[in-house]
């Protein structure tokens, strides 16, 4: 059993302690479970975090939590913090089946991003983010400074700065993405919610079945190109994200390579010139706009007169992974696994 499903119960069972504790007699789980709930009693407040370019101090552990992005909320539920969590936003996937149940009792306040309102009537102390988007101070929720004078403390992916500055928030990445900035991100949250042991254990945890998944593919060599979304303008995976992250990490070459965004738009002329031997293609299951599900995707492909050319798309040379999985999250780790072992299944 992974760490994220022994956890996703614990907001649930800490709520049920009481009842439970007259009714089965099993004392000592039951206050486990609490204690838990409650923290490890390990971290030292004041906990002074330096984020993106943001001093942020927590004089205890944030109780009224609201997460922006479905990455932030799946790390948060990762560590059993699901009592603590007072809405979510952003979603391009459903949850991960194994926090789907400590999900379940945490009110969506949007499928994209919230108004500011309707954050702050949540009452919030604390508001996470995957991407620096919703900091911005136009077309975002609230810049940090604007939740800060109502004391509320923000918390922004590391995966998402360099320094201060922020790559959803107007920047541009200068350096590769590595693995190291997820951790840290799940590693600084633990420390925050004083739960370090659990937050060392999910990495511990994440490092095991990546090395597991690449054990046979490390040297793979085939090209990839990576597809996001959009059909007329297709926003595919550039040299320094996340995605270019999961083709270096099964040995595969991305052949966009060259290009420093996250997720540029390009033509369909241009990935039939680049031919990649494989396609990746995002399944999102928010279906907000065309060629969002993989289903469409494929159509598209296959029916289009300048993509049904390529040897990729006439040999169904497709790997399908969730929106989430691409982007910069614990799911990279689900998405390393899923390329790796259709690489493995389909040799060149």
């Amino acid at each position: 059993m992974s760490l994220r499903t022994r956890l996703a119960g614990s907001a649930v069972v800490a709520l049920l302690a009481v009842s439970a504790l007259a009714a089965c007699g099993e004392s000592e789980k039951v206050d486990d479970s609490a204690a838990a709930a409650a923290g490890e009693g390990t971290t030292s407040y004041p906990l002074t975090i330096e984020n993106c370019g943001t001093s942020q101090t927590f004089t205890e552990a944030p109780q009224r939590v609201v997460s922006l992005d479905q990455g932030s909320t799946e790390i948060l539920l990762s560590l059993g913090l699901a009592d603590r969590i007072q809405g979510t936003a952003s979603w391009t996937d459903p949850v991960l089946e194994s926090l789907a149940e400590a999900n379940s009792t945490v009110k969506r306040l949007a499928d994209n991003a919230p108004t500011y309102e309707v954050v702050m009537g949540t009452n919030p102390d604390f508001v996470t983010a995957s991407f620096g988007r919703h900091f911005k101070k136009e077309g975002g929720v609230a810049t940090r400074e604007r939740l800060a004078e109502t004391d509320v403390e923000t918390y922004l992916s590391p995966t998402d700065c360099e320094g201060s500055n922020v790559i959803n928030g107007g920047g541009t990445r200068t350096k590769p993405l590595t693995i190291d900035s997820l951790y840290q991100e799940i590693s600084e949250l633990s420390q925050i919610f004083d739960v370090p042991e659990r937050g060392q254990q999910l990495v511990d945890e994440l490092k095991s079945r990546t090395a597991a998944a690449t054990e046979k593919v490390k040297q793979d060599g085939r090209t990839v190109a990576f597809w996001f979304a959009d059909t007329k303008t297709p926003y595919i995976a550039g040299g320094l994200g996340s995605a270019q992250l999961i083709a270096t990490t099964v040995g595969t070459e991305n052949v966009f390579s060259d290009l420093d965004d996250d997720w540029p738009a390009t033509t369909w002329s241009a990935v039939v010139q680049r031919n990649p031997q494989v396609l990746v293609l995002g399944d999102l299951q928010r279906a907000r706009f065309p060629g969002d599900l993989l289903a469409e995707k494929k159509t598209f492909l296959e029916s289009d007169p300048v993509t049904k050319v390529m040897p990729a798309v006439q040999k169904q040379q497709y790997v399908a992974l969730h929106g989430a999985e691409m982007n910069p999250s614990i799911r990279m780790v689900d998405g390393i696994e899923k390329l790796a072992a259709w690489l493995s299944q389909n040799p060149a």
